[in-house]
């Protein structure tokens, strides 16, 4: 399908921003993932799709995705060209936090809040996640893949508690086409970024809008259920939390932030 036109003049408006990023656009009224549908595709590509039907988050759970009311994207980056493999895809969810976090200000006026390892939120209430995929015959390729709630319809009224849209925080809702170039503007500055081998950027745009610092969480180690407080992440992207005087480091899993 043709891009929408609002969606073309937003991404020409910050072309001179966008670096390696929307060198083809790819764009569904329907598709089951976006992240499937760029899976195959080369570095800089992105896949926006209007409504999915199998959208999906971290360990498999399923993204509400109406036609309309959500923005659902995905690109194709490559960073272990330039990072380390065992740390690009951790390092890649955060520097895309930080960059959606900034698109999303630049885009709606919005201060969000960034929670490990890969969510934004407005308050206690979630706006946005990001699922990053190793994608492609190749182990370089990663599949960033992105939802933003713009709409109120974007999550079904029995999550209203939990989840937050742009129109909810801001009174009325902002275009999609200026938030998704926006976001793709933001991300190809963090990007750069990752190639560079600037990590302290990254990681200072993180904490500075970490919304973890001092948080109690939860979380099933090898030993049984685990708690203790948040410090920080580490070079990596992992988060240390501080447990009984000594500081843990989680890499991956479920935690449950109290």
């Amino acid at each position: 399908m043709t891009l929408p036109a609002d969606f073309v003049s937003a991404l020409d408006d910050v072309r001179p921003r966008l670096g390696l990023l929307a060198t083809s656009v790819t764009y569904f009224e329907t598709v089951g993932s976006t992240n499937d549908a760029a899976a195959a595709l080369s570095e800089g590509a992105v896949v926006v799709a209007d409504a999915q039907t199998q959208g999906r988050g971290r360990r498999g759970r399923s993204w509400f995705s109406p036609a309309g009311s959500g923005l659902y994207v995905s690109v194709v980056l490559t960073p272990s060209r330039s990072v380390d493999p065992r740390r690009a895809t951790s390092l890649t969810t955060i520097a895309a936090g930080v960059a959606l976090a900034d698109g999303v200000e630049a885009a709606a006026g919005l201060s969000v809040r960034l929670k490990w390892p890969n969510d934004l939120y407005v308050g206690r209430r979630k706006l946005a996640g990001i699922l990053a995929e190793a994608g492609g015959a190749s182990a370089r390729i990663v599949v960033l893949g992105y939802g933003i709630n713009v709409g109120e319809g974007a999550y079904p009224a029995d999550l209203r508690d939990r989840v937050t849209s742009l129109e909810s925080e801001l009174g009325s809702r902002p275009p999609r086409a200026r938030v998704l170039a926006e976001t793709l503007a933001a991300l190809a500055g963090r990007y750069d970024d990752l190639l560079a081998g600037r990590f302290d950027a990254i990681l200072s745009g993180w904490r500075r809008r970490a919304a973890a610092h001092g948080a109690r969480v939860e979380w099933t180690g090898a030993d049984g259920p685990r708690s203790g407080d948040v410090v920080d992440i580490d070079d990596d992207g992992a988060l240390l939390v501080r447990v009984a005087g000594a500081t843990e480091r989680i890499v991956s899993g479920e935690l449950n932030w109290t």
